[in-house]
């Protein structure tokens, strides 16, 4: 994992963040199995060895006094949207590549799941992690998720992204449009063409052609990392995810 940074986002939505409502005023700092949520995945990109972890956040002052004495950890303060911090950290040549991105939410995030996607992300300019439908039901049918479908499958988001280049600022730009909205996923494809949308809709095209035409059409190498662990589609947004999140990590589930 040497020379690999990440960006972890801890920020709060601009409409308002209903996961914050969970027992604390800000949405990183919720308990989940007696440790703040952030240090989760902060503790999971360390043990796998990633550089530099900066962790993005609105209210700096509330989450420096949880995060670790680490020379590896550094706390930036973010703009209003993801899409909008993480450009500007490359507008101003602040981005290390290749840079993994995900978020405080991401509870169950471990040194095995980071590994699978990073080996697998190497090399392009863009890669986002996915779980298909069946992997997350055999293993947990009672979870809710966003799903969006292909030729061949649904697939749900695992909050994993990697950036290998500066190319990536035309694939943030699209996200402009429609970070608000991200939980609609009609409204994502949309925003990437018509063609890509009708080819969803009618199941023309599998995940993986659908990232290519993408690609072409922002001039980027985008890859589908389509993960073996279901765990990775499992984020905080409400109370039935804290839940179970914390009956997987106190075994339960």
């Amino acid at each position: 994992m040497s020379g690999w940074s990440a960006l972890l986002l801890a920020g709060s939505r601009s409409k308002g963040d209903p996961g914050a409502s969970l027992l604390t005023g800000h949405k990183a700092l919720i308990d989940v199995a007696g440790v703040p949520m952030v240090l989760r995945p902060l503790r999971a990109l360390l043990d796998s060895g990633i550089d530099r972890v900066a962790v993005l956040t609105q209210d700096p002052d509330k989450l420096r006094p949880v995060l670790p004495d680490d020379p590896r950890v550094s706390l930036k303060l973010s703009a209003g949207t993801i899409a909008e911090t993480i450009a500007g950290l490359i507008h101003r040549g602040e981005l290390n590549y290749p840079a993994l991105v995900t978020t405080a939410d991401h509870a169950l995030l471990d040194p095995g799941i980071i590994a699978e996607f990073t080996a697998a992300a190497a090399d392009a300019d863009l890669a986002i992690g996915l779980v298909e439908e069946q992997r997350l039901a055999a293993r947990f049918p009672g979870s809710k998720r966003t799903w969006i479908g292909f030729k061949g499958g649904r697939y749900t988001g695992a909050n994993l992204f990697a950036f290998g280049s500066d190319k990536v600022i035309a694939a943030i730009d699209k996200w402009r449009a429609v970070e608000q909205d991200r939980k609609k996923g009609w409204r994502v494809l949309a925003a990437l063409g018509p063609a890509l949308l009708m080819g969803a809709v009618l199941k023309l095209r599998t995940v993986q052609q659908s990232a290519a035409a993408v690609g072409r059409r922002l001039g980027l190498n985008i890859r589908i990392v389509e993960l073996s662990d279901p765990k990775a589609a499992i984020d905080v947004d409400k109370p039935a995810d804290l839940d179970l999140v914390t009956d997987i990590l106190e075994g339960r589930a």
